[in-house]
Order: structure tokens, then C-alpha cells, then sequence
């Protein structure tokens, strides 16, 4: 049976938009220095085939510049992110994103500080702000 395409992030994508949101817009050769500063060696193709993917999701933008391309995200960091989280809760906890945050409090340990802060952002919506 064929792999279903997933719209959602791989982790090399994420690694990829984490850069791309960082710089605001990046080329292969730029994109390919800055992941061997996190030592990790992709080769030119490697980068284009990823960026491309990335494209066809809708998460970046390019312009042709020179004999290559400038790429852009065209997708919301912010956006992004939740709809990860989004993600792995429908798929790993059947939507319960109490199960979620029971799993990842029981699994690591979770600091007072940050503790307080998950207290927080709970008080604050319940008080209907947003965090």
C-alpha cells in the first residue's frame, strides 16, 4: 500500500521552516550553510528536493534570482505550529489534548517554573484571555 502524503511537517521539513522563519528568505546555498552550522550536511539536490516538497505543501514561496531561487514562508510560524500540535493530538490521543499534556508532564520532568507557567495559561483562559 502507497505511503499517504501527509500535508502536515516532516522533522528535516520543520528543521528547514524553523531556518526559513529565522532568516525570512534564504537561498539552497544560505539554507545549506546554516545547516551545517547545526552540523548537518545535505547535500545541494537533497536541499532543493526538501524546499520543493515544501512548496507543494504551501509552506514556502520562491522567486526565481539569478540561476536559482530566493525561498520565503508563506506559512505562519505561529499557524504552523499549532497545527502540528493539532496533528498529534487528533492522531496520538484521539483529540484529547489532556491525554497530550498528561503524557508529556508524566513522561519528563516538568520544572516549578515551568509548571507555573502551564498554571498560568490555564488561569488565563479560563478567565477567557489568550495566552
Amino acid at each position: 500500500m502507497a505511503r499517504r502524503k501527509s500535508l502536515t511537517l516532516t522533522e528535516v521539513e520543520l528543521e528547514f521552516m524553523q531556518i526559513i522563519w529565522e532568516k525570512g528568505e534564504v537561498t539552497t546555498d544560505r539554507l545549506q550553510e546554516a545547516l551545517r552550522k547545526q552540523d548537518r550536511h545535505l547535500a545541494d539536490g537533497s536541499i532543493r528536493k526538501v524546499l520543493s516538497i515544501l512548496a507543494a505543501k504551501g509552506y514556502v514561496q520562491r522567486r526565481p534570482e539569478g540561476k536559482g531561487f530566493v525561498y520565503w514562508a508563506s506559512a505562519a510560524q505561529g499557524r504552523t505550529k499549532t497545527g502540528l500540535v493539532e496533528d498529534i493530538v487528533r492522531r496520538a490521543f484521539g483529540g484529547s489534548a489532556a491525554l497530550m499534556v498528561a503524557a508529556l508532564i508524566d513522561g519528563r520532568a516538568v520544572s516549578r517554573k515551568e509548571l507555573k507557567a502551564i498554571r498560568r495559561l490555564l488561569d488565563e483562559r479560563e478567565k477567557g484571555g489568550r495566552p
